[in-house]
């Protein structure tokens, strides 16, 4: 069952790999004088050896071009001796402080080798219980603050509002950051000093289960290997910027807090949690560029997230897509009057790709099965016929009942 993640420093001589008795595959994780080149996977029969030879020719002449890549850039960019301005890094949780402690055992070790000033605030959504504030009392170099209110936009904004550093980062609490992350930050920060966002590269922490298998398969939350600085156009993309879902990924990104703070934040309509799982990273992405600041993809930002475990939950997670996609480009289309015929290309684009991938499975073609793609199309109907405003309706009850019973 299980594909091992093995990591593979392609300026060393290449290892003979083999399979356990159980395994099914292997992932490898390629670097190159330590910066992240390239996922690969492979099925493959238990107790499968690979000789030195076999695994060079699965990494293949595209990996050598991305060296030969990775050597011209360190000679012509050379960043030193440059550091981030004041940073804070804000997990917004709920009741889940295994996952969360493994995150922060994660920041906490860049933390005490950091030359850089580095806050870490956890924001407690909506607890059950004192679990995570207990956690979070043993740790003196980490900041709690609990958000009442259920959603995770609403703790998304109470780090913005608590926080007082210039760039603020959010990581999801299932996710691990590897020992290059903050300084691929660094690096995108510095190259791109213009930049307003930041988004960086998400590889799979495990690989245990059919369903993490399959949802890396799919494409998981890879946005590729090679730097992009999104601007105001992108040459090739005539739904630039509406389709949002290129720039990244919500559970690993960072921004100017003065910019936050100009846009008035993130939606609470988005991202609440059960009802409406989704589109609060999309809308801040979109919003970001609109106002005209660049987004920066940078693949050393790297953070490994631990996928669904079992298909019921990854199911959901390709509704909640849907759902989150459709509700974030309603809420554009209503708002953002400039743009509205890019998002009804948008939707037609879309129907047309989902339909196809569809068909593909029928047809037995395609990676995910046919229930996994229903469910992400259900999703997307759910979004389009009223989802946001039936969001809207549901934050708007919340709010009015914690200001009619403060806390």
């Amino acid at each position: 069952m299980p594909y091992p993640i093995i990591e593979l420093e392609v300026s060393e001589p290449l290892p003979v790999l083999s399979t356990g008795p159980n395994d099914t595959g292997l992932a490898l994780i390629l670097r190159y004088q330590d910066q992240p080149i390239g996922f690969l996977m492979k099925a493959l029969p238990p107790q499968a050896t690979l000789s030195a030879k076999e695994v060079s020719d699965w990494l293949g002449r595209d990996i050598a071009q991305k060296v030969l890549q990775e050597k011209i850039y360190a000679q012509i960019n050379q960043v030193s001796n440059v550091s981030l301005p004041s940073l804070t890094v804000a997990i917004c949780t709920k009741d889940r402080t295994e996952n969360l402690q493994r995150c922060l055992a994660s920041l906490l070790s860049l933390q005490r080798h950091s030359m850089s000033p580095l806050e870490i605030l956890v924001v407690d959504n909506a607890p059950s219980d004192q679990q995570t504030c207990q956690l979070v009392g043993t740790l003196p170099m980490v900041r709690y603050a609990c958000e009442p209110k259920p959603g995770l936009d609403f703790a998304r904004n109470h780090a913005l509002q608590v926080s007082t550093t210039e760039l603020l980062a959010f990581v999801d609490d299932d996710v691990t950051v590897d020992r290059l992350w903050l300084e691929g930050l660094t690096t995108a920060f510095c190259e791109n000093p213009d930049a307003g966002g930041f988004t960086g590269l998400v590889l799979p922490y495990e690989l245990t289960t059919n369903a993490q298998i399959l949802f890396e398969e799919r494409g998981g939350f890879q946005r590729g290997f090679e730097k992009i600085r999104y601007g105001q156009y992108l040459e090739g993309n005539v739904l630039y910027p509406c389709g949002a879902g290129i720039f990244g990924a919500g559970c690993n990104m960072a921004f100017r807090r003065s910019l936050l703070l100009e846009l008035g934040g993130f939606d609470n309509a988005l991202d609440t949690g059960g009802p409406m799982p989704g589109g609060g990273d999309l809308d801040i992405f979109y919003r970001v560029v609109r106002a005209g600041y660049p987004l920066i993809y940078e693949p050393s930002y790297l953070v490994f997230h631990q996928h669904r475990p079992d298909l019921a939950k990854l199911r959901r997670q390709y509704w909640s897509w849907g759902l989150g996609f459709m509700a974030f480009v309603v809420k554009s289309y209503l708002y953002d009057c400039e743009m509205r015929s890019r998002f009804i290309k948008l939707v037609g684009w879309w129907c047309k790709y989902q339909l196809t991938l569809l068909g593909r499975s029928l047809l037995k073609t395609h990676t995910l099965p046919v229930g996994m793609v229903l469910a992400e199309i259900w999703g997307g109907i759910m979004g389009l016929l009223g989802g946001y405003a039936r969001s809207q309706r549901r934050i708007q009850s919340i709010q009015d009942h914690f200001n009619s019973h403060p806390i």
